[in-house]
């Protein structure tokens, strides 16, 4: 695993000797010697974790690290703050500046390395996520990253997997307020209750009599629900050697007992905060490729989805020689809609439409909005006959009630042209297809308007 680490301290022997520790295994290591020059880095460059000393003249770790947090170009760069300081309140305070851990000197170097790996796989997923969402401004890319999701009021779900009665209490005694806890005293119970509820972050206990902690938390890395919920393992003293081979198999953060409070509270935060961002920035990659193929006013997909798609259905259905049909209908007269009502009038009779077609047509039928005031209806398994009697049904059901325009309630009436196309035997293909719909429309409405014209169906 490669990555870059940005190495901040003052005293350049620390540098070296973590710069030597970085290099054996493979990483890329930059270094800075004060806070402002650890900043310009991270905002300049690609830095994949941050290793910051916290006692620095000027300006001290912390500082560094809650600059580094507020910026939304670098808030998402996990930080290891480093220090000679071994107080719990030293930790939190660090843990509140958005420190993702914070370890004391002398430091294991197994125990770092492994918490580098960690920290550089959740960067990674972070990356693609951003990656993703940026590739369009128009889901608000820029306010999604600068909020504060560790200000947010809603309490995070979270489960306790303990069989320990002393050790869930003392849990519950120190989340009650802050978070809406559920717990599991049997650990294969535990299993399934975090796959089926949706939980922001799960405690697991290493304390069990018959059972290894360390086998829950692989089960839930490899179920896909579960694969990106924050684990936080629960341990004793004497126990690196299970926390690093947990952190190996993914969990997120760990705590070692006598848990303190405001550590647990501050570590649970920052665990949240994590995921609440990349469910954030999840959500907007669904929803700009469904932005991408939906057509804004109707609801129904748009023609880039119906390009990508009506190929794919072609030739399945040539491959199993199984009937398909088009449809394509076009409002009749539909600019002097537009001219005598304007276009929010014409809006609402594109969507009164856009309803009734979906209304008449199967769940596995393709509707999409062609352009303009045109529509398209792919309709696999469908012979000529049957697509004809489907698009004669959805020409009355269009002409026989008046389409309401505007919350006045003014109606006027609406019809119809559609042509219909089906899949030939033979050598066939989508463009000649779409062709002979688009001319049976074409003679519908030049027949009259307000029918349905059907070539070689």
């Amino acid at each position: 695993m490669t990555a870059r680490i940005l190495v901040v301290d003052d005293i350049p022997a620390n540098v070296r000797l973590l710069e030597v520790r970085l290099l054996a295994e493979y990483f890329e290591v930059l270094t800075a010697g004060n806070g402002p020059d650890a900043i310009e880095t991270c905002e300049n460059g690609k830095v994949d974790v941050v290793l910051l000393d916290v006692m620095m003249p000027g300006m001290d770790g912390f500082e560094v690290c809650k600059r580094l947090k507020s910026d939304p170009a670098t808030s998402h760069i996990p930080v290891v703050m480093i220090t000679a300081l071994d107080q719990v309140s030293d930790r939190v305070r660090g843990l509140e500046a958005g420190a993702d851990d914070f370890l004391t000197k002398p430091v294991n170097d197994l125990q770092l390395m492994t918490r580098v790996k960690s920290l550089v796989r959740l960067k990674s997923l972070t990356d693609e996520l951003r990656l993703r969402a940026s590739t369009t401004r128009n889901i608000g890319i820029e306010e999604l990253l600068s909020r504060n999701f560790a200000t947010e009021d809603t309490k995070p779900k979270v489960l306790l997997v303990d069989e320990r009665k002393s050790s869930i209490e003392r849990i519950q005694k120190m989340l009650r307020g802050s978070a809406d806890l559920d717990v599991a005293t049997d650990p294969n119970a535990g299993f399934f209750q975090a796959a089926e509820t949706a939980y922001e972050c799960v405690l697991i206990s290493t304390a069990f009599a018959d059972f290894d902690a360390l086998r829950l938390c692989s089960q839930l890395r490899s179920l896909d629900r579960t694969r990106f919920l924050p684990i936080m393992l629960l341990a004793d003293e004497g126990e690196e050697g299970r926390i690093i081979r947990g952190l190996e198999l993914g969990i997120n953060d760990y705590l070692t007992r006598p848990i303190d409070q405001h550590e647990l509270t501050a570590r649970l935060r920052t665990q949240v905060r994590r995921k609440r961002y990349n469910d954030q920035l999840r959500a907007s990659v669904t929803q700009t490729i469904e932005m991408a193929v939906t057509d804004a006013l109707t609801g129904l997909h748009n023609r880039r989805y119906l390009d990508s798609h009506l190929e794919t259905l072609f030739d399945r259905a040539v491959a199993r020689r199984r009937p398909l049909s088009v449809m394509i209908t076009d409002l009749d007269r539909f600019k002097s809609i537009n001219d005598a009502h304007g276009h929010d009038g014409g809006d609402d009779v594109l969507r009164e439409f856009a309803r009734r077609l979906r209304k008449n047509v199967r769940g596995i039928d393709l509707a999409c909005r062609f352009g303009g005031e045109e529509f398209v209806v792919v309709m696999p398994d469908t012979d000529g006959p049957i697509a004809e009697k489907v698009a004669e049904r959805i020409r009355a059901e269009i002409a026989q009630a008046p389409f309401a325009i505007g919350s006045g309630g003014k109606t006027i009436e609406v019809t119809v042209s559609v042509g219909v196309s089906s899949v030939l035997r033979g050598a066939d293909t989508v463009a000649a297809l779409m062709k002979r719909a688009d001319l049976a429309l074409y003679e519908a409405k030049s027949g009259g308007r307000n029918r349905v014209v059907a070539k070689a169906a």
